[in-house]
C-alpha cells in the first residue's frame, strides 16, 4: 500500500515522500524575471518545511509570454545565474525543485510585455482587437522557445521542468476547442489540437536528455461552454505519457478576467476538497505514469486516503503553503489537523498590488 511519507522516484529524481508544492505564482522577481534574495528565501523555507517536491511559479519562455507583474522568467541566459543561487540553496536545505515553462498566450499581459499577445486563433466569441493569431513558424518557434528554456533550467541545476498546459494559458487553449478553431495541422482533431505538445516535448527532450524528469500539468475539464473534455485530455495524457513525459499533474478550469474559474472560495469541508477527484480516478485507470492531483486539498486524512487507494501517486497544494510553509513538518510530527490555509484568496489579491503573494490572514492568526 502507497503511504505519502514513503520515498519515490520520478526519473531518477529521487523525492523524500509524496508531496508536491503546486507551481505558485510567488509575485517575488524582479521587473525582468530575475530571481531575488525574497524569492530564495520562501523556496529555501519550503524546503526546510518539508515539501518533497517544489514546483516553482510559471515562468515565462519567451517576453511575450509573461502573465503578470513580478513573474518569473526563463527566456534569457541571463537568469541562470540567479535561478542557479536558488537552486543551491533548494538543494543545500535538502529539498527538490523543478521549474514550470509557460506562455500566457492571449492571457499575456501587453502592458508589461509591450507586445501584441499571440493567440491561438482569432475567436468570433472572444475579444479579439489586440491579440495576432499564430502562424506556423509562430509554432515553431514557440516550441524552440521551450526547448532553450528548459536548457537554461538544467544549467541552472533544477533537477527537472514542467511544462504549463493547464488553467486557459497558451498550451491550454491549444487544446480547448472554445479557444482553438484552427483550419491547419493545429487545430480540429485532439490529434491535432495536442501536436504543439508533442513538438515541444520532443524538443525538450533532444535538448536536456532522456534521464531529465518532464512533467506536464493538465487540464482534466476546462469547465467552459465548448471546451477540453474528460475524453479529449484523456487522449491527450496517452499521448504525453507515449512520448516521454515523467508524470502528470492533474487540475482544471481556466482564467477569467484575471481570476480562475469555478471558484476555489469557501474550502471548508471535506466535500468541498479535492474538486478534480473523480477525474483523477478515471485518469489513473487509464494512464500509467505517476499522477499527481492539486485542487483544494487541505486535509491529512483525504491526503492519505487518495494515496492509500490509489487514485492517485502525489498530493499536490498550493495555498496551504502560502500560509504554512512548514506544513508537512507539521502532519510528519503527526498533528495532523487540517491547514489552516482560509481558501480566500487574500494571497492573490496583494501579489496583484506588487507587495508579493503572502497570507494576510497569517498575521492576525493566533500562533499554534
Amino acid at each position: 500500500m502507497k503511504k505519502l511519507f514513503d520515498p519515490t522516484t520520478i526519473n531518477y529524481l529521487d523525492l523524500s515522500n509524496r508531496f508536491v508544492r503546486s507551481a505558485t505564482w510567488e509575485g517575488l522577481a524582479s521587473n525582468e524575471g530575475a530571481v531575488t534574495f525574497e524569492l530564495i528565501g520562501a523556496m529555501e523555507e519550503l524546503a526546510k518545511g518539508g515539501v518533497g517536491l517544489i514546483i516553482t511559479g510559471h515562468s515565462y519562455v519567451r517576453r511575450d509570454g509573461q502573465a503578470g507583474p513580478n513573474q518569473l522568467g526563463a527566456y534569457s541566459d541571463s537568469l541562470i545565474p540567479g535561478l542557479k543561487e536558488m537552486t543551491e540553496a533548494v538543494h543545500a536545505a535538502g529539498g527538490r525543485i523543478i521549474m514550470q515553462l509557460a506562455h500566457a498566450g492571449r492571457f499575456a499581459s501587453q502592458q508589461l510585455t509591450g507586445q501584441t499577445a499571440l493567440a491561438v486563433s482569432l475567436v468570433k466569441d472572444l475579444p479579439n482587437t489586440s491579440v495576432r493569431e499564430m502562424t506556423i513558424e509562430d509554432i515553431q518557434e514557440l516550441a524552440g522557445a521551450y526547448a532553450e528554456a528548459a536548457e537554461r533550467a538544467k544549467a541552472a541545476g533544477f533537477d527537472g521542468i514542467q511544462i504549463h498546459s493547464a488553467h486557459g494559458y497558451l498550451l491550454s487553449q491549444f487544446l480547448s476547442p472554445a479557444f482553438n478553431q484552427r483550419q491547419d495541422e493545429y487545430g480540429g482533431s485532439i490529434y491535432n489540437r495536442s501536436r504543439i505538445h508533442l513538438d515541444i516535448i520532443q524538443g525538450i527532450r533532444r535538448t536536456v536528455g532522456q534521464d531529465y524528469p518532464i512533467l506536464v500539468k493538465l487540464n482534466c475539464q476546462d469547465f467552459i461552454e465548448n471546451g477540453l473534455s474528460l475524453d479529449d485530455s484523456l487522449q491527450v495524457a496517452y499521448r504525453l505519457a507515449n512520448a516521454g513525459v515523467d508524470a502528470i499533474e492533474l487540475s482544471g478550469g481556466v482564467i477569467k478576467t484575471g481570476r480562475l474559474e469555478p471558484s476555489r472560495t469557501g474550502i471548508n469541508s471535506l466535500e468541498k476538497e479535492a474538486y478534480f477527484r473523480n477525474e483523477a480516478r478515471v485518469f489513473k485507470r487509464e494512464i500509467d505514469i505517476p499522477l499527481i492531483l492539486v485542487g483544494g486539498i487541505r486535509s491529512y486524512e483525504l491526503a492519505e486516503k487518495l494515496v492509500e487507494t490509489g487514485d492517485v501517486d502525489y498530493i499536490s497544494m498550493c495555498r496551504p503553503f502560502i500560509m504554512e510553509p512548514g506544513l508537512i513538518n507539521r502532519w510528519a510530527s503527526g498533528d495532523h489537523s487540517k491547514a489552516l490555509c482560509k481558501s480566500d484568496n487574500s494571497c492573490l489579491e496583494s501579489g496583484r498590488k506588487g507587495t508579493g503573494v503572502r497570507c494576510l490572514a497569517k498575521y492576525s492568526s493566533p500562533k499554534r
